[in-house]
């Protein structure tokens, strides 16, 4: 059983009430971690305040090295990583070792594009008043940067978080998820291993509306990023002042399939896709538009696929859904499922719950307005909905408030266009499910989907203010 502090100036130091931590499935505590009162979230804030002037002038060599050793020593205690995450969050071992691959490459990633941090010339002699003047513009860090992160995946968007702001020289106060905080331990026990300056990350512990409200309140804090909720995200804009915001919220991730998809493939994705995490994924496959002529061909594969998914303790190898975080989470679903159910839906696998596990579920003789369709249902259910026209199909998909991630499978380049015209989503997927994100790529929402994006050089360029520069070259 892990026991842990709080990570404060380079010191794990003591603090408020413990916080037990318990595994998913079977109850048993797992860790024990340390909550933060407001005087140690004050103390996290100046030591990250203190150390911000270290890392804005450490050399882009050191930040990558630093980086990069984090990403090596991740890969190096990954089985141990993707078992404590198992635990904690309930995700399958299997995705929970991707998890940490991809970790892996966030931290190496993050450490290249250290070195690549740049602003460039400016002609200020295009306008009559800025004859005789030399001009460029830079990136500096902004100073320092409080990430709040979820508890889906409790490494790969705490690296999303970190890696960038480490690379572009700020220093962090994390507050991790309260369900799932020992992964965020053992990353800063691997930074500071790694030789990050004292401060330049922080770690507190406790929930949203007293450690992270203190944080997004404090006026020392330059930058918020946020991986949450929409209502959560709509409170911290509402609450944090003048400062820089990232926000990545929900989604009821659409999927549409064109008659000329190979059906096989797509119902074995989309199963993979609304279920892995338990379904509790942003991006988690939610909706799904068949053409009318191959709905019934698809719905009977994409049930058969769902069907097949292994439920049950997510560190046994072979299965391929675990629990859903909490019993409140389960049961929550439960009634969404029930509610579709009276109004006249029809559940063709599943729909049934045990404690805290929820076995993948698909519905169809949905109504838009209906939760299961209408709001994120976060968690292992997916609709099959058929459409007559694919313009009706792109119709549907884009009748939400959210717009993170959609998804088009099709050979015809003419409906990919239009897809990609319509569609108002910061991700257009062709071939695959909403799911697939390179760790690399501009990663947010549009609409109620968020503010401003992640994948490390975008996330870099959030966390960063631009600096112009202008010289006068003559008269002096």
């Amino acid at each position: 059983m892990m026991e842990s502090k709080l990570f404060i100036g380079g010191r794990w130091v003591a603090g408020g009430p413990p916080l037990e931590v318990k595994n998913k499935y079977n109850g048993e505590v797992v860790g024990v971690v340390v909550t933060a009162r407001q005087e140690e979230v004050a103390h996290a804030v100046a030591a990250a305040g203190k150390a911000a002037s270290v890392m804005a002038e450490m050399p882009a060599h050191r930040r990558a090295e630093i980086l990069q050793r984090t990403s090596n020593l991740i890969r190096a205690r990954k089985e141990e990583i993707a078992r404590t995450i198992a635990a904690e969050a309930g995700k399958a071992l299997k995705f929970a070792r991707i998890e940490a691959d991809r970790a892996v490459s966030t931290f190496s990633l993050a450490a290249e594009e250290a070195k690549r941090i740049h602003g460039e010339t400016f002609a200020l002699d295009a306008v009559p008043a800025g004859e005789g003047y030399f001009g460029f513009w830079i990136r500096r860090p902004v100073g320092v940067v409080a990430a709040i992160t979820p508890f889906n995946f409790p490494l790969n968007l705490v690296a999303h978080k970190v890696a960038p702001a480490i690379a572009a020289g700020n220093s962090l106060v994390l507050k991790p998820a309260n369900t799932t905080p020992l992964t965020a331990v053992l990353l800063c026990q691997i930074l500071q291993e790694a030789g990050i300056p004292e401060g330049g990350i922080n770690l507190v512990n406790g929930s949203g509306s007293t450690v992270g409200d203190w944080l997004v309140t404090d006026p020392r804090v330059a930058k918020i990023t946020f991986t949450g909720s929409p209502a959560v995200g709509r409170q911290i804009l509402s609450r944090a002042g003048i400062k820089k915001v990232t926000l990545e919220l929900g989604n009821t991730s659409p999927v549409i399939i064109a008659p000329d998809a190979d059906l096989d493939f797509v119902a074995q994705r989309c199963a993979v896709g609304a279920y892995y995490n338990s379904g509790q994924v942003c991006i988690s496959v939610q909706r799904i538009y068949g053409d009318r002529k191959i709905h019934e061909a698809f719905t009977e594969r994409f049930v058969k696929a769902s069907a097949a998914m292994v439920v049950g303790d997510p560190l046994d190898e072979k299965v391929d859904v675990g629990p859903m975080i909490d019993l409140r989470e389960a049961e929550r679903i439960e009634s969404w499922v029930e509610e579709a159910r009276q109004g006249g839906a029809q559940v063709l696998t599943g729909g049934r719950r045990e404690g805290s596990i929820y076995w993948p579920t698909v519905l169809t003789n949905v109504q838009p307005e209906m939760k299961v369709v209408a709001d994120e249902a976060f968690a292992p259910v997916a609709a099959v909905i058929p459409y007559d026209e694919f313009e009706e199909a792109l119709r549907l998909a884009d009748q939400t408030e959210f717009g993170l991630q959609a998804a088009v499978f099709t050979r015809d380049i003419n409906r990919v266009l239009k897809a990609i015209q319509r569609l108002n989503f910061g991700g257009v997927i062709i071939n695959d499910t909403p799911n697939f994100r390179a760790d690399h790529m501009p990663y947010g929402g549009n609409r109620q989907s968020g503010l401003g994006r992640e994948g490390v050089r975008f996330a870099i360029e959030e966390m960063t203010n631009i600096q112009m520069v202008a010289i006068r070259t003559g008269g002096w």
